[in-house]
């Protein structure tokens, strides 16, 4: 369902002129395509919920040492591009992160206004899907390479829940339920950079970066990839690529504040279509 949907978005997206960074095109001639990728993902993720209300400070919880979510899993991902002129580039991604576990915990855990006292099982989820979508522009071209700045817009989906035995203040432990969902936009900047080292052989890779306080949120972002592609047919080619994305986001809202830093990088392989 997440791929599917992440499918209708990418090409949605790439119809739009909206604020983005350059979905990397295979050959340079393209003028619109799409790729359907698989990545093997490290994770490392850190969250803390504090309660505003009851003026709860929480603890960092580290979700693959404190609640044993995998720290290594397959991420599928989708990625569509279209050259709207010779030096202007529409991208869009998407790709979604599910994890569960369930685990006795070896230390207490403060989860928004509930305490998990050690050595309960604890329950837990994180969701996440992730939408980018970009505007770059190639300010060199040629028949073999170009080179380019991008603006961008990364926003993820967060939803964070914890379930298990536990009390809420001066409260009896009891089975207590608690879950964080919300939205965190990041722009970002970068540079970008396409080179076909030789025919239906193309090397591709992108950094972007932005530090930003706004609103509710105060988060920076890191995300770098490099690529190369095989183009066995004008239309159809295969490509491996590495991808590393690092963010961290403070979060300051009614009836929550807290802080979330998100790191996943990995190899991928990639089929692609292009027009």
């Amino acid at each position: 369902m997440r791929l599917a949907k992440g499918i209708v978005f990418g090409a949605a997206g790439a119809a739009i002129v909206c604020i983005a960074q350059p979905a990397a095109a295979q050959a340079l001639d393209d003028r619109a395509w799409i790729q359907i990728a698989g990545y093997s993902a490290d994770i490392d993720t850190h969250a803390r919920v504090n309660s505003v209300l009851g003026q709860q400070v929480g603890t960092e919880i580290d979700f693959e040492s404190d609640l044993a979510m995998d720290d290594n899993k397959f991420l599928p991902s989708v990625s569509a591009g279209w050259r709207v002129t010779d030096r202007f580039i529409i991208g869009a991604d998407f790709y979604s992160l599910d994890r569960d576990a369930s685990t006795t915990i070896g230390r207490e855990l403060v989860f928004d206004d509930v305490v998990f006292p050690a050595s309960v099982t604890v329950d837990s989820e994180m969701n996440t899907d992730v939408y980018r979508l970009t505007l770059g522009y190639s300010f060199v071209k040629n028949d073999v390479w170009e080179a380019g700045a991008s603006l961008g817009l990364h926003a993820t989906d967060f939803d964070l829940r914890l379930q298990g035995e536990a009390r809420v203040g001066n409260a009896a432990i009891n089975t207590e339920r608690r879950q964080k969902q919300f939205l965190a936009p990041l722009p970002t900047v970068g540079l970008y950079a396409n080179w076909e080292i030789y025919p239906k052989v193309t090397v591709n890779g992108r950094v972007d970066y932005m530090s930003l306080s706004y609103g509710d949120y105060d988060g920076d972002i890191t995300n770098a990839q490099v690529q190369v592609s095989y183009r066995f047919h004008r239309n159809v080619g295969i490509g491996a690529m590495y991808r590393f994305v690092d963010y961290g986001v403070d979060v300051t809202k009614d009836d929550w504040t807290g802080r979330m830093d998100y790191e996943f990088s990995g190899p991928a392989v990639y089929l692609e279509f292009a027009f």
